[in-house]
């Protein structure tokens, strides 16, 4: 991701989040924090590449599970959307 892309995109600077800010804001821990369910809801950006795939996958609330979907479905669910952000 290019930062400074990414930042245009939502009109703010991006901080990298620690541990207990992931925790606080998504009610997930670092490693299976899901799209979806979030405290306080993000901003969700996708990369517009992952437009090309049939499916992806997403952390499901754990570190351990995962669920499958199409990039569409991906920003239907969340209200996110599609953007160059890409290196």
């Amino acid at each position: 991701m290019d930062e400074q892309k990414a930042a245009a995109v939502i009109g703010n600077a991006l901080y990298r989040a620690d541990a207990d800010f992931v925790k606080l804001n998504s009610g997930f821990s670092i490693g299976g924090v899901a799209p979806v369910g979030h405290r306080v809801p993000p901003i969700v950006i996708l990369d517009h590449h992952l437009r090309n795939l049939d499916t992806i996958w997403a952390a499901a609330g754990t570190p351990n599970s995962v669920f499958c979907l199409t990039p569409e479905q991906l920003v239907d669910l969340t209200g996110g959307s599609f953007e160059e952000i890409s290196e």
